[in-house]
């Protein structure tokens, strides 16, 4: 009987125990669930950078379009890699400015226009602290006939510019779809600037029509490629420095840059640093700029030089 008893209250100790280690995995439950319980927005800030770095870890790199939409691509190795230390990058009278003393690298303030921004008072840009100014020399139509048209106010816009001591250089909105079109741009914008004495850049512009379509729509990445080659090689044939416009999706997934090493691009990227992994000359920062001297909204760029230029 006292054997029995004995047995009884050691099993009552034992199941008092294990009571004990039951509550205890309870509570330690409850923890993981408290800790896993985390803001939305701090789990979704963690995956981001979490999938920022295994895109890395597989030389993939991570941007994000002027809609916030995700986007990963592949990291060219032989593509020269952006060389600007953005820790530099400082804001002065309400604009963006770029100086690293290390590099002897600094930014030129500069803007860009078309019949968009109207009539301009040159002299108050200038005194605004702008230094550059790319023109819209003209365009060609997306729709079929894809005519050539001098942008109305260009040549105002380049006397102007001109005149008030400004830095100038022109851009051609391309929708060429054959080589012998890129040519004829080319051609096009060459007879337009050859009275003026430019010392800016001539630009070759490639877009994505939102919303829309447009003849370049079935054009392929070799063929987008192509055109920029041929423009580009017909305005420096000429004399003049070239570049290529695009934003990150279009060098990303339209062009092939591994085609493209030799030529500067200028680069558009609305966010507060820019995400291009690639070299650029130009960083068109913002299309909601104000600047006086320019009714309402205006493109405003950052152009990488050397201080001695």
């Amino acid at each position: 009987m006292r054997k029995t008893v004995k047995k009884i209250r050691v099993l009552y100790f034992m199941i008092g125990l294990l009571g004990i280690g039951l509550i205890g995995c309870r509570d330690d439950d409850a923890e993981v669930r408290q800790t896993s319980a985390e803001p939305v927005a701090e789990q979704e800030e963690q995956t981001k950078s979490e999938s920022e770095e295994q895109a890395q870890k597989q030389k993939q790199y991570v941007f994000y379009d002027v809609e916030e939409n995700r986007y990963e691509a592949e990291l060219l190795k032989d593509f020269p890699k952006c060389s600007y230390d953005f820790s530099n990058l400082t804001e002065k009278n309400g604009f963006k400015i770029y100086e690293d003393k290390n590099t002897g690298i600094k930014s030129k303030l500069g803007i860009d226009v078309s019949e968009f921004q109207g009539e301009v008072d040159w002299q108050e840009v200038k005194n605004s602290g702008i230094e550059f100014v790319i023109v819209r020399m003209g365009y060609r139509g997306y729709g079929e006939s894809g005519t050539l048209v001098v942008d109305p106010m260009f040549d105002a816009h380049v006397k102007g510019a001109m005149d008030a001591g400004l830095q100038v250089g022109v851009y051609f909105f391309s929708q060429a779809i054959s080589d012998e079109e890129a040519t004829e741009e080319a051609a096009f914008v060459l007879e337009h600037i050859e009275p003026y004495h430019l010392t800016g850049p001539v630009i070759f512009d490639t877009e994505e029509i939102k919303y829309d379509t447009a003849r370049t729509d079935h054009n392929t990445v070799e063929q987008f490629t192509d055109y920029c080659i041929i423009f580009c090689d017909e305005i420096k044939k000429a004399g003049y420095e070239t570049m290529i416009y695009a934003n990150m999706k279009w060098m990303a997934f339209t062009l092939d840059l591994t085609r493209l090493t030799e030529y500067p691009f200028w680069y558009a990227d609305y966010h507060d640093i820019p995400q291009c992994p690639y070299e650029y000359a130009i960083w068109q920062y913002t299309e909601t700029g104000r600047v006086p001297g320019v009714k309402g909204n205006v493109d405003i760029n950052l152009w990488f030089q050397q201080e001695n230029k």
